[in-house]
């Protein structure tokens, strides 16, 4: 199974989102987080992470770029519980045990979008808001084979 994990060329998340997620966690669309909002929350670093930020499971942080790599069965456990948790701390869910299963869909859903990709592709998401809700798109940015000529080597190899 694949899943995805925040990536980061740079430190503009650290800007651009109010809570940007950590470099190498687990990060799902997240776009249940926009659900019910207007234009009028479409402002600052809000309208940042509705436009095009991926949702960190950990942190709840945002992220511009996520990469496409392998995960344990036993890994999406915890992090369908950590959803779940989610769910009930922020958006008022009953219980966990009632959350579980919207949380496991949420999982499955970015696990399908993975799937179909090769390690290291990297994904983006944009949003926007439409009279039918918010509209989801994903973008493919394939992972590019490095040659051996691209690496630079420092240092005599014959010196001890």
């Amino acid at each position: 199974m694949k899943l995805a994990r925040a990536i980061h060329f740079d430190e503009s998340d650290q800007r651009v989102f109010a809570s940007p997620a950590r470099t190498g966690e687990w990060c799902i669309s997240g776009g249940f987080e926009f659900s019910n909002w207007t234009e009028g929350d479409l402002a600052g670093k809000a309208r940042q992470a509705f436009a095009n930020g991926w949702f960190g499971l950990e942190t709840g942080g945002r992220a511009t770029f996520v990469a496409v790599t392998a995960i344990e069965a036993s890994e999406v456990e915890t992090l369908i519980a950590l959803l779940a948790q989610h769910f009930v701390t922020y958006y008022d869910a009953p219980s966990v045990e009632a959350a579980l299963p919207v949380a496991k869909e949420e999982i499955a859903q970015m696990a399908e979008l993975c799937d179909e990709h090769d390690p290291n592709t990297l994904l983006t998401v944009s949003r926007d808001l439409t009279e039918a809700g918010v509209r989801e798109a994903f973008r493919v940015i394939e992972a590019q084979d490095a040659g051996l000529e691209q690496f630079a080597i420092h240092g005599d190899i014959g010196e001890t």
